[in-house]
C-alpha cells in the first residue's frame, strides 16, 4: 500500500536532514512524498518587488520557491535513486497550520516529518514554534527529527505512559504497527506519581498478555519520578533510537513540552520523536 508522507521544508539544513531521515526510513516502502514549503509575509523583500516587474509579488515568490523545491527534489532523486518514491512539490502562502491541515486532508497524509527547528531563542525552546504548533494543532502522526541527527534504524523505541495513557487505545495500536514494521523492540515506561497504586498496571498486564505475545517489549513501572527525568535516564542507559509520545489530552502535551519541562528534557530529545494523537 502506498504511503502518503508530508515533508515540511524551509530549505534549512535542519529540514533537509529530516527529509533524508524519512527517505532512509521508508526505503523499502512505496511512498508519495509531498514536500511542502510555506511562505510567510517576511518573504516579501524589496528584491522581490524589483524582480517582480509586472508580475504580482505573490507569483514571483511562489515561482522562486517552486524552483528551489525542484532543485531539492532533483538532489533527493540523485542521492537516493529509489523507484518506490514519487515526489510532489507544494508551495503555500498561508499559516503553517492551515497549509498542513489542508494538505493532510486533500492528500490523505499518513505521517508528517519535520525538523525540530533546533534550539532557537530562549534556551528552553527545544522545538521551534512551527514544530510545536503542528504537533499541537494537526491531528496526524508526526515524526520530529532533532537538528543534526543522522539516520539510524529506529530499532529500540521508548514510550512513557502516564496515568492518562491506556494501552487499549487507537494511538497505541498505531504505534505498535509502526514498531512492528520498522523496529525490533519497544520499551514501555509506566510512570506512577506519588507511588500511587493504579488500576493501569493490571490493565497493562492483561493487554500485554493478550495482544503483545509476538512483540519484543520491555515493561517497567517507575514510581514517583518526573517523566522528563525518567525518559532522559532511560534513553541514556539503553540503546534507544526513537522516543514516542501518545497525545490524548492537552494537559499531557503541556506537561511534556512547555517551559520548565522543556529545559529539563533537552537531553532526552537527542533522538527522533514520534507523536501519535488519540
Amino acid at each position: 500500500m502506498m504511503k502518503q508522507i508530508l515533508l515540511l521544508t524551509d530549505f534549512s539544513e535542519n529540514s533537509v536532514n529530516a527529509i533524508h531521515y524519512a527517505l532512509n526510513l521508508f526505503k523499502d516502502d512505496k511512498c508519495n512524498f509531498y514536500i511542502l514549503h510555506v511562505e510567510s509575509s517576511k518573504s516579501y523583500l524589496s528584491d522581490d518587488l524589483v524582480l517582480g516587474g509586472n508580475q504580482s509579488i505573490h507569483d514571483t515568490i511562489v515561482k522562486k520557491s517552486k524552483h528551489k523545491l525542484s532543485e531539492l527534489i532533483e538532489n533527493l532523486k540523485a542521492h537516493f535513486k529509489n523507484d518506490n518514491y514519487t515526489f510532489h512539490k507544494l508551495v503555500d502562502y498561508d499559516s503553517v497550520i492551515d497549509a498542513v491541515n489542508q494538505v493532510k486532508t486533500s492528500k490523505a497524509i499518513d505521517l508528517i516529518v519535520m525538523g525540530s527547528n533546533g534550539v532557537t531563542g530562549a534556551k528552553e525552546t527545544i522545538f521551534g514554534s512551527n514544530t510545536v504548533n503542528v504537533i499541537r494543532n494537526v491531528n496526524c502522526p508526526t515524526l520530529v527529527i532533532p537538528e543534526g541527527f543522522l539516520y539510524v534504524k529506529p530499532s529500540e523505541v521508548v514510550l512513557p505512559l502516564d496515568l492518562n495513557d491506556v494501552l487499549n487505545s487507537n494511538a497505541f495500536v498505531e504505534l505498535l504497527k509502526f514498531t512492528a514494521h520498522y523496529s525490533d523492540k519497544i520499551h514501555l515506561l509506566r510512570l506512577i506519581p506519588n507511588n500511587e497504586l493504579s488500576q493501569e498496571l493490571e490493565k497493562d498486564t492483561k493487554y500485554m498478555t493478550t495482544h503483545m505475545k509476538n512483540i519484543n517489549y520491555a515493561y517497567h513501572v517507575i514510581n514517583d519520578v518526573p517523566m522528563n527525568y525518567a525518559v532522559r535516564c532511560y534513553t541514556q542507559t539503553h540503546d534507544i533510537n526513537l522516543s514516542a509520545l501518545l497525545v490524548q489530552k492537552e494537559g499531557f502535551f503541556e506537561h511534556f513540552f512547555t517551559s520548565s519541562s522543556t529545559s529539563k528534557i533537552s537531553n532526552t530529545l537527542r533522538v527522533p520523536l514520534l507523536v501519535i494523537h488519540s
